[in-house]
């Protein structure tokens, strides 16, 4: 029993750890006028073009005022803007995780959307979910 206790309580340790972890970094930004590209960990989504299917996401349609009140409105803090670039971080409630969403204006209405964990492996689909709550509050 107290190895089981012990367990858990490194358990929770490490995830705290990560959770002040993540908040020290800051989103990649663009790379090469793009996104940055997912990575192999299943913790990130992207719209931009040659993303593998399992990590791919629709692009979003609207104005750069709309892409800023829905990042708002569904519990993203504003870290950087620009007339072609919006980043956001969304931080978990237990741990404080946070991950990045990144839009790139792409011309007309259509945004391209990455978002991602700074650290861990698995998100459980969290920032796929994300992405469609975007979409949600924009009324896609």
């Amino acid at each position: 029993m107290k190895f089981v206790i012990g367990f858990i309580g490194v358990v929770v340790v490490v995830f705290f750890l990560l959770g002040l972890k993540s908040q020290k970094g800051k989103a990649p930004g663009l790379i090469n006028g793009k996104l940055k590209e997912p990575g192999t960990a299943p913790n990130c989504v992207s719209s931009e073009q040659g993303v593998q299917p399992e990590r791919a996401v629709a692009p979003l349609t609207g104005t750069r005022a709309e892409m800023i009140d829905a990042l708002r409105e569904t519990g993203g803090t504003i870290t950087s803007e620009s007339d072609s670039y919006i980043s956001a971080t969304y931080m978990s409630s237990i741990f404080k995780f946070v991950d990045d969403v990144e839009l790139r204006h792409a011309g007309g209405a259509l945004w391209h959307i990455r978002s991602g964990s700074r650290v861990g492996y698995s998100d459980r689909g969290v920032n796929r979910k994300r992405v469609e709550d975007i979409r949600d509050t924009l009324g896609h």
